[in-house]
């Protein structure tokens, strides 16, 4: 009869990003699928210690926040699939099914010039080159070519969105430590 893992319960860093989930067991020998949250994986392939929580929903084989040293991680077929100490089996590896993965942002792997995660963004206040506040970035969404920024903003006691590109043409500046971005942009654009 296989064993179930023991995890060791640790405290999500207060800097904890979630990177992704475990999809399911992926061969016999206790390695697991990993469906990641970004197309660039970089993290959950460099990253030697994930966090992981349950899933909100289905069987649950922990409780709380869990530390996951893992031992190996690697790309296959569009997604990851990785292996851990504590897995030692298939039985061991489904148990993980559905588990969500955090990562110390402190972890990420340093972003190029002129290049920002995401996570790194929300958040920051954007203004335009007349020192106009457009608002904060609430999100951002891909459309393929490019990203976009999707700015809330206050307007008459509602939120209100405003999507701005997330390219050179429009921004000037991104300004981590001042959490600040600026745009050649307009309040009526």
């Amino acid at each position: 009869m296989a064993l179930l893992p023991v995890f060791e319960p640790a405290q999500l860093p207060a800097d904890a990003v979630e990177v992704g989930r475990i999809a399911d067991a992926w061969g016999v020998k206790g390695w697991f699928k990993v469906l990641p949250f970004s197309a660039d994986a970089e993290v959950l392939l460099s990253a030697k210690q994930w966090f992981l929580q349950p899933s909100e929903r289905g069987a649950r084989t922990f409780t709380g926040t869990v530390l996951l040293p893992v031992k190996q991680s690697r790309e296959h077929s569009g997604s990851i699939v990785a292996t851990a100490e504590a897995i030692a089996d298939r039985t061991a590896a489904e148990s993980l099914k559905g588990a969500r993965i955090f990562v110390s942002r402190a972890d990420f792997p340093k972003a190029a010039e002129d290049e920002y995660y995401w996570v790194d963004l929300l958040g920051l206040d954007v203004i335009n080159r007349e020192g106009l506040v457009l608002g904060q970035v609430k999100d951002l969404m891909s459309t393929g070519p490019q990203t976009v920024l999707v700015i809330a903003y206050e307007e008459d006691g509602k939120t209100l969105e405003r999507m701005i590109p997330f390219v050179s043409a429009y921004v000037d500046k991104v300004e981590l430590q001042e959490r600040r971005i600026t745009v050649d942009w307009q309040t009526d654009y």
